[in-house]
């Protein structure tokens, strides 16, 4: 069935706690929905999201998508343009107006596997319907009580695994951070560092030398120099023992692979774009490399980490987003699980569409009260 129309609702509202890491934080949320429409009435999702700045209005969003986007879809069967190859070279390898990018694989495959009836993750092959999660506190910015809490409410949920942001100045804050994560979850969890580029290799082996004496083993270690370093990682990769470097999550599908190649990564970080996510998914299986699911809005990404056979995690950070859609899916005893519905299992909420839409840009002193978390209520746990 041809795509015939489009929807976009934008969305803008405050965060439960201010995320961030060792180079930037956000309070707030700028998201907007994108569906495509078949001539059956099916409707596939997509989210448009900013992580620094207010999203444009929804009417300039409709405009951008019309002139920039549109004229591929019409008329397009969904499957036939998930599984399209296009030829980029030279202006056509370039970014929209506004990040529609990843909506739009997101909404073009979700309507594809309505349309051939099967959940998307069962359309992309998978042969299991769960997926190990570990709880990811983009947790740099927040105090130390606020810190335990979140944790220790992760740990009591069934999570047996937890990353949390390192990279500040002072190394002793590092280690402090561990020590407290430890007595929220246990000696026995496994334990993963993020330092979002913070540090040098040569820092980053002292670092991590400093950690284990500390009494903290880190099972990976996430982005610790810059994404351009393949010597550096690929040095890193060879002299950290038992600690996995898991790297890649700022690299384009291109960057990904040149980071394969050079032997840059014992894992390599994935996000939400289903497309590239399973060609370089595919990729790396065949070079040996292990996969993990970083985050996705709404966790989308579930779908293609339980159809990688790679991918053995996915990052789950208590973010504020739930109340957007009906259903979001299911997290029980530490692993999130694919939906039975068709499509990528995720339906826009008709109630947050009332109530919550925001086609205008709002100050930030008129976005109100922040929506609760639905897993983990960070005010109440601390």
């Amino acid at each position: 069935m041809p795509i015939v129309d489009f929807r976009i609702t934008r969305f803008q509202f405050a965060r439960d706690r201010v995320i961030g890491d060792s180079q930037v934080r956000a309070d707030d949320v700028h998201v907007a929905a994108l569906e495509l429409v078949d001539s059956a009435g099916r409707t596939g999702l997509g989210f448009v999201q900013s992580l620094f700045h207010p999203l444009p209005a929804e009417a300039e969003l409709e405009r951008v998508f019309r002139s920039e986007a549109w004229p591929a879809l019409e008329g397009e069967s969904a499957l036939a343009l998930a599984h399209r190859v296009g030829r980029p070279r030279g202006g056509n390898i370039r970014r929209m107006s506004v990040p529609f990018e990843e909506a739009l694989q997101q909404a073009i495959w979700d309507l594809a596997a309505k349309a051939a009836d099967l959940p998307l993750w069962k359309m992309l092959g998978a042969r299991r319907d769960r997926v190990r999660a570990y709880a990811s506190g983009l947790d740099f910015h927040l105090s130390d009580e606020d810190f335990g809490a979140l944790f220790a409410a992760a740990a009591e949920q069934g999570y047996t695994a937890f990353k949390i942001k390192v990279g500040h100045p002072e190394l002793d804050r590092d280690i402090h951070r561990l020590d407290l994560l430890k007595r929220a979850v246990g000696k026995d969890a496994a334990v993963m560092i993020d330092a979002n580029e913070a540090w040098s290799p040569k820092q980053t082996l002292q670092n991590i030398a400093a950690m284990r004496r500390a009494g903290h083993a880190i099972y990976w270690m996430e982005d610790p120099i810059l994404r351009s370093d393949f010597e550096g990682l690929r040095m890193l990769r060879g002299a950290l023992g038992e600690t996995q470097l898991n790297s890649g999550e700022y690299l384009d599908v291109s960057g990904k692979r040149a980071l394969i190649q050079a032997g840059g990564a014992d894992m390599l970080n994935v996000h939400g774009h289903v497309t590239d996510v399973m060609r370089i998914g595919w990729l790396a299986a065949d070079m040996g490399v292990e996969v993990t699911m970083g985050n996705s809005f709404l966790e989308v990404g579930v779908n293609m980490a339980l159809a990688l056979p790679e991918v053995a995690w996915v990052e789950y950070s208590f973010q504020n987003f739930e109340h957007m859609v009906e259903r979001p899916y299911e997290i029980r005893d530490g692993f999130i699980h694919g939906s039975d519905a068709p499509g990528h299992g995720l339906v826009l909420s008709e109630a947050a569409r009332r109530d919550e839409r925001r086609p205008e840009i709002l100050e930030r002193d008129a976005l109100g009260t922040a929506p609760v978390q639905q897993r983990v209520d960070i005010r109440k746990a601390a």
